[in-house]
């Protein structure tokens, strides 16, 4: 009797978060998983998935290297990808020229260059099989200079129109489908681990990761090629695009910069 496989899914930063959200709504709809991020949580992760009866693997690598990628890839074991949701990030709080050199080329190495190099890897055989589904988690940070986090909104700047870039270049690849989702400032591990607990934008309501991961989930199988997450978040998108820059980097600061949390 043929086995009927269930389809395959691969989640990055899927430990915690949005990424973490979005692997339960996969599990739940029958994908069997490989589930990674840079952090033993993954394997913990892992057995909270198996609950929905898949075959859920965990690995963990760092997908700021190209090395991280390769072990992501082998661990698929040369299943084919129905679905890929590129969700790793990491942040960048505080000043600029206050920041380690790692810190700030972590960032873009996480955020840019191993998204960049897994898309690669994973879009060419989906082209090949005219099949497969990508989310790329993105953000509206993308649209703003991010002062007092700089770095990261610029690697969301690249994100967002890379994927605007490669959906294009693939629109023949019927099949295939490639959406953007971009949330807000959501309920995450992010500020913390960005240091930025003392600004405004770490202390203020922010959105649930999993209705952020639905809406994602949602706009990924309808085929779109983009989600922003939230009316609050739809409003800032659209007037970050007749808003000259400087005003919007202004009207970052006075979220993002320290100790802002304490100002009135």
């Amino acid at each position: 009797m043929t086995q009927i496989m269930k389809p395959y899914a691969i989640i990055t930063g899927a430990s915690t978060g949005i990424g973490l959200e979005l692997a339960q709504i996969a599990a739940r709809e029958g994908y069997d998983l490989l589930v990674v991020a840079d952090e033993p949580q993954i394997d913990a992760a892992a057995d909270a998935l198996r609950q929905h009866g898949g075959d859920v693997r965990s690995v963990q690598a760092d997908l700021a290297t190209l090395q991280g990628v390769d072990q992501l890839i082998e661990a698929a074991g040369g299943r084919s990808v129905d679905l890929l949701c590129a969700n790793a990030g990491t942040g960048t709080g505080h000043a600029f020229l206050e920041q380690d050199v790692a810190l700030w080329r972590r960032s873009i190495d996480t955020n840019i260059t191993g998204t960049v190099y897994l898309l690669q890897r994973t879009l060419r055989q989906m082209v090949e099989r005219n099949a497969g589904k990508v989310l790329i988690t993105g953000s509206i940070a993308g649209f703003i200079p991010g002062s007092f986090n700089a770095v990261y909104n610029s690697t969301k700047s690249f994100i967002n129109n890379f994927a605007d870039a490669i959906r294009d270049e693939l629109k023949d690849a019927e099949g295939v489908t490639i959406t953007t989702l971009m949330p807000g400032a959501t309920d995450t591990q992010f500020f913390a681990r960005a240091g930025m607990l003392d600004t405004d934008v770490g202390t203020r309501e922010k959105a649930d990761p999993a209705k952020v991961a639905q809406d994602g989930w949602d706009a990924l199988m309808a085929g779109k090629a983009h989600i922003v997450s939230g009316w609050k978040n739809k409003v800032q998108a659209a007037a970050a695009h007749v808003t000259p820059a400087s005003i919007l980097a202004d009207q970052h600061r006075s979220m993002a910069e320290p100790g802002s949390a304490d100002e009135e």
